[in-house]
């Protein structure tokens, strides 16, 4: 579990976020959504420990980050596993190559054991045999999955995705959405993920910060955000007439 408790950051004397806490929990989606300016870039950014907070403090299972050894620094960077916007993968490496570099950097394991962990991740993000491929003959969603496997790799007790759909047709997007989720239930992972797709939001979004002008405007689950009255989250979830309508029809069934 990662809880946030009055979190302060800025920059140039300008204040971006205002005092947020929140709690991300084990084995669920954690969404992070807000317009642009929100602060929730930032916000992902103090998490995963490229921003310093001016105030407040950030917890993981009960330590606070800003307060570790540089050893328990080294061990909490370990146990976090990222996928970033574009996938940061090497294009001119295969994909056995990118996913075992964690471990060439992290770890002292023989490449038998190496190869064993990257085939064992490669399977579960249904890749299998795609070992020596080249980055650049993959589709944008097999890159995807690629950048998934490499951010499990170390068996991470934390996963932070910053906008996974990002450059991908809806059907792909589902289908790492779907994945993200079943990752974070069956390793029970405490996944945050910074997004601006609604469908994301609406699928498997268990749990929702919504920061509007760097403050926590609204919290809770996608079943929750369809009964809400807050006007912000209201005015930015539903601006357009499809979710508006699905908005309409749940009520109407559940009144």
């Amino acid at each position: 579990m990662i809880e946030v408790k009055n979190l302060c950051k800025g920059f140039n004397g300008v204040e971006v976020l205002k005092g947020i806490s929140t709690k991300f929990e084990a084995g669920k989606t954690n969404l992070i959504i807000g317009q642009s300016g929100s602060g929730k870039t930032v916000f992902l950014k103090s998490l995963i420990g490229l921003h310093i907070p001016e105030q407040g403090t950030i917890e993981f299972n009960g330590k606070i980050s800003t307060d570790l050894s540089l050893d328990e620094k080294r061990q909490l960077r370990q146990e976090i596993g990222m996928v970033f916007q574009g996938s940061a993968l090497f294009d001119s490496q295969t994909v056995e190559e990118n996913i075992t570099f964690p471990l060439k950097m992290f770890t002292k394991q023989p490449k038998s054991e190496m190869l064993e962990r990257a085939n064992t991740v490669l399977k579960r993000v249904d890749l299998e045999n795609s070992n020596k491929k080249l980055i650049t003959e993959l589709s944008g969603g097999m890159q995807k999955r690629v950048a998934i496997a490499r951010a499990i790799v170390m068996n991470p007790k934390y996963l932070f995705c910053d906008e996974p759909n990002s450059g991908l047709d809806p059907q792909t997007a589902i289908v790492i959405d779907n994945l993200i989720q079943e990752i974070t239930e069956e390793f029970q992972i405490t996944t945050v993920i910074n997004t601006h797709d609604m469908n994301s939001v609406m699928e498997i979004g268990e749990k929702i910060i919504f920061l509007k002008d760097g403050r926590k405007a609204w919290e809770g689950s996608n079943k929750e955000i369809f009964k809400t009255d807050n006007e912000a989250i209201v005015n930015f979830v539903y601006s357009s007439n499809l979710f508006k309508k699905v908005r309409e029809a749940y009520l109407n069934e559940t009144k």
